[in-house]
């Protein structure tokens, strides 16, 4: 048996033509669909990159106790238990995250891994002449190119675009190369997992001249870089420059879909639909100025943002080919379903569900999902109702539960370090006392916007807050119930007010 994943980052489902768009080009991914099981109804846990990752290994939220973060000591890895286990697992990403300080314990949880450079700002070539103090590199008098603290990944950026002047040469060419070169040499052996990973269509969207023709269009903007790295910010630029950041989204997108036909190629060349089980997948959506917002951070996690595409290939289930699936799933079930599929024995600490039932019958394997970023809002979804909760006491302070003290870029500072206590231990530490840290200058901490409640069936767009207190009593004892499943720092259940 064998699996592949073919993972994306900031895919909006609702622009891919299976989802129901019917304005960008994304042929394969309705190809993909037409062969494999379709999840209508799939959440987002722990937010935004790394968090989401850490779970795809570990098939438990993370969010409750700490923030963006490498692997822990007593985390359980997926890739590693199949390892472990016999099964020759492979990364091959341009995802730069993994290789910062902050998810630097990822890529050796595989057998082998290839890293991929030259996405967002990525630190790799050097070109002196555009030091991002140089207030000539960027004439651009668009506001989202004048966004100060994207300065210095802009001006690496615009160095490694210039060496991606050829679609062969971009950081998702070379990904996916990786991985078709690993089908094209293993397909004939058993016992394998492969993990094509692409950054891409995350920001900022460049792409090259075929994929942007496929969307013609008027961009009265100038200057030396186009406008297509949309800060996470209120939306302040005009009609025109909104279709036009949309358009560059949609062209980086066909790309996108253009290198998952070649995956679906092989598996048709080699008949891998046999015996390989496919993912396709993504960590989280992105807002194109929905609700007056870019980005994914800053804002209450809307639905584009937190409702995602997935799509799973079973070979033990060909007969369910083009099936849509409606029971709410989320990214803490993948772990679980590949080393179910594997015949791995599931960690008791994995709080996520093998997706067979699902696939099967569409058979729930949970009530709600429960999603957001650490210290912020926590958001609720039964499929029907959408809750957004803000802390109650936002004076409360927030703690980072870890062994592995690093931010994104950057190990924890001293300072940070001083007041340091520990705790625990919680039950999915396997005995391990964590630091206790006071979290400071968090990512994405949207208890300003207070608390709302959406109906998605009357109001999909979630433009209309309703009033229901029956409906909102539950939704937040969804929350509590699961936080107490998770055994949630008691701090936060103060903060919260539940």
């Amino acid at each position: 048996m064998k699996a592949i994943m073919v993972m994306y980052d900031s895919l909006r489902r609702d622009l891919l033509e299976s989802y129901g768009c019917d304005w960008t080009i994304t042929p394969n991914f309705k190809r993909l669909a037409e062969k494999s099981v379709q999840f209508e109804q799939c959440y987002v846990g722990s937010m935004p990159c790394m968090p989401a990752r850490r779970e795809l290994h570990t098939g438990r939220v993370n969010f409750f106790h700490r923030s963006w973060g490498p692997m822990e000591p007593f985390d359980d890895s997926m890739p590693e238990i199949l390892k472990k286990g016999g099964i020759y697992t492979h990364l091959v990403s341009d995802h730069q995250h993994y290789w910062e300080d902050g998810g630097c314990t990822y890529h050796n949880r595989y057998s082998s891994w290839e890293c991929v450079r030259g996405q967002e700002g990525d630190l790799w070539k050097a070109d002196l002449s555009c030091r991002y103090d140089k207030k000539t590199v960027f004439k651009n008098k668009e506001v989202m190119l004048e966004y100060p603290p994207y300065s210095r990944m802009m001006a690496q950026d615009l160095v490694n675009r210039s060496y991606m002047d050829t679609e062969e040469k971009t950081s998702q060419a070379v990904t996916f190369q990786g991985g078709l070169e690993f089908i094209e040499k293993n397909h004939g052996e058993d016992g394998w997992f492969l993990q094509i990973e692409t950054f891409d269509p995350h920001e900022p969207f460049y792409s090259l001249k075929e994929d942007k023709a496929l969307y013609p269009h008027t961009f009265l903007g100038d200057g030396e870089m186009e406008a297509d790295w949309p800060p996470y910010a209120p939306v302040a630029e005009d009609e025109n420059t909104i279709q036009h950041v949309r358009c560059e989204y949609a062209a980086l997108l066909t790309k996108c879909d253009r290198y998952l036909g070649k995956v679906l190629d092989l598996m048709d060349r080699y008949n891998l639909w046999e015996d390989t089980m496919l993912i396709v997948n993504t960590d989280h959506g992105f807002l194109l100025s929905e609700h007056g917002w870019w980005g994914k951070t800053n804002m209450p996690i809307y639905e584009e943002i937190a409702h995602i595409p997935l799509y799973v290939y079973d070979p033990r289930r060909k007969e369910l080919a083009g099936a849509k699936r409606h029971s709410i799933v989320q990214t803490i079930d993948l772990a679980p379903t590949l080393l179910e599929f594997f015949g791995m024995e599931i960690p008791k600490d994995m709080e996520g569900k093998p997706l067979c039932q699902v696939m099967d019958r569409d058979e729930p394997i949970r009530e709600y999902a429960v999603f957001g970023y650490h210290g912020s809002q926590v958001d609720v979804t039964d499929g029907r109702y959408y809750y957004l909760h803000a802390a109650s006491h936002p004076e409360a302070p927030v703690y980072e539960y870890t062994l592995m003290p690093t931010h994104m870029r950057c190990m924890f500072q001293p300072e940070e370090l001083a007041d340091m206590e520990l705790a625990g231990p919680f039950s999915f530490t396997k005995g391990c006392k964590v630091m206790k840290i006071l979290s400071k200058n968090r990512m994405g901490d949207t208890t300003s916007f207070g608390s709302a409640l959406y109906d998605l069936e009357q109001d999909p767009g979630q433009s209309y807050p309703i009033e229901d207190e029956a409906v909102r009593a539950r939704m937040m004892g969804y929350i509590r119930e699961y936080m107490e499943k998770n055994e949630a720092p008691e701090e936060l259940y103060d903060r919260l007010g539940l």
